[in-house]
């Protein structure tokens, strides 16, 4: 398999540090508000990866962290008169609905807060001042990014580049501009935990680092999230990480590119900012994820609610696929499978190939879910009822297990209620207009969508087959 690490800007051949085991880490959200549709991608995306590893042998330890303190959570904090750890509390309820709605593989999570794990950040914090890495001014302490080897060698710039280029707090207290915070003094008001160097609380990159070394090792696989965090925040993971442990902290560096919005960047400034449980409303959360996969992981991906409707259309036809084998399943008699048959079974087997060539062509999902629609489309053309079970078996099979791996079809109802609704009322209306013509044409329309209406004196009544 073939993953494009971003430290190298090259596709490397994925080798784990250990035989048959993987370890991920993906950035979090910090939990302040409800997931966006930005969140959203590298949750999606990273998710199906790890799938993918599983679905082809590997133990997989993922963790996605979660942010509990920060600037943003205080201020969130301060407009509500509530408390910072209410405030998370309250929102980290909020991602794991959000995260059932995207089908995230939520139980073989590791879902660590930085406030649960104070003492192991106090502890990292006073390796880097032992070593010379870190110094304390007045109860603020700072990495010194002189003492990191090779500073900058994620994002391919050098110090004066990123000096010039960044978002820098301005503080005299700094020896170097590109000094980040580790540990922030108390400020009135704000939550703070007792350290060697007074009250106060951490920094937003040493939480990845430390979480990261607790749970996953001082040297990882995979390290994965959005393509806005490759500067700052996983540039000084990995200066602080290496520097403590003098240790490569990951081997590969995987990142997704951004949403846009009608062709604009998301941002709240342009009004075009979308909360998932906002699209929830309109959309099954099923279409988003597979929208999102969609495109390939390192493409930017223009969001619209008309290629939203596009692919829940797209989502229909794999849907109405399933559910057309499974009636030919209950319909189909067990026998041998003829010439062509054989021949229809090998090309089932040869999508299947082409699909595992996709995904680990660095992940390329757009290519993978092509091969569905490929056995799709073969099931709808060539089978019916006097085909072999065996033969419809194998597709519905086959089928269901790479959709698995793409975190998609493993809903038992269909999506589109709502348009099913909106159909029934239509012909209702034709019947009432005596147009009987369009109210037979919608019945056949609904009947090919596997839906049976019956008109009883209660109302119409509608069944799926």
């Amino acid at each position: 398999m073939k993953l494009y690490n971003t430290l190298t800007r090259k596709k490397e051949e994925f080798k784990p540090i250990e035989d048959g085991k993987v370890t991920m880490y993906v950035c979090g959200p910090t939990v302040y508000n409800y997931m966006h549709v930005g969140n959203a991608r590298p949750l999606v995306v990273f998710d199906t990866l790890r799938r993918y590893f599983k679905y082809i042998g590997y133990e997989v330890k993922y963790l996605v962290n979660f942010t509990d303190i920060d600037d943003k959570m205080i201020k969130k904090a301060e407009e509500e008169n509530t408390t910072v750890k209410k405030i998370a509390d309250r929102f980290i309820d909020e991602y794991h609905i959000d995260a059932d709605g995207l089908l995230l593989d939520e139980a073989g999570t590791i879902h660590p807060r930085a406030t649960e794990h104070i003492e192991e950040i106090i502890d990292f914090i006073q390796g880097l001042i032992d070593s010379g890495s870190a110094y304390n001014v007045d109860g603020n302490v700072y990495f010194n990014v002189s003492a990191a080897k090779d500073y900058g060698k994620l994002s391919k710039k050098n110090i004066e580049e990123l000096v010039s280029g960044a978002r820098i707090e301005v503080s005299k207290e700094k020896k170097n501009p590109m000094d980040f915070a580790l540990w922030k003094k108390e400020k009135k008001g704000e939550p703070s935990w007792e350290s060697p160097w007074g009250k106060g609380r951490p920094g937003w990159h040493i939480e990845c680092s430390v979480m990261a070394k607790e749970f996953l090792g001082e040297t990882i696989d995979i390290h994965a999230g959005g393509e806005d965090l490759q500067f700052p925040h996983h540039e000084n993971e990995i200066a602080q990480s290496e520097t403590l442990s003098g240790k490569t902290f990951a081997n590969y560096w995987l990142h997704n590119a951004m949403i846009n919005v009608e062709n604009k960047k998301m941002s709240k400034s342009e009004f075009n900012f979308f909360t998932v449980r906002e699209i929830g409303e309109e959309f099954d959360l099923e279409i988003l994820r597979f929208f999102l996969l969609s495109a390939h992981y390192r493409s930017p991906i223009n969001f619209s609610k008309e290629l939203l409707n596009q692919a829940k259309h797209g989502l229909e036809r794999l849907y109405n696929g399933k559910k057309n084998l499974e009636y030919l399943i209950e319909k189909s008699e067990e026998k041998e499978l003829t010439g062509e048959e054989e021949k229809i079974f090998a090309e089932i087997d040869g999508f299947k190939a082409n699909f595992k060539k996709s995904m680990e062509d660095d992940l390329n999902t757009a290519d993978g879910i092509a091969s569905l629609f490929e056995i799709v489309k073969t099931s709808n053309t060539k089978l019916d009822e006097k085909s072999s079970r065996k033969l419809i078996e194998h597709i519905y099979d086959t089928l269901m297990e790479l959709s698995k791996v793409l975190g998609i079809l493993s809903k038992e109802e269909e999506i589109l209620e709502e348009e099913i609704v909106e159909l029934i009322e239509k012909r209702s209306e034709a019947r009432k207009n005596k147009d009987f013509k369009l109210a037979d044409s919608i019945r056949d329309e609904l009947k090919e969508k596997g839906i049976i209406i019956e008109d009883t004196k209660d109302g119409v009544k509608w069944k799926r087959v």
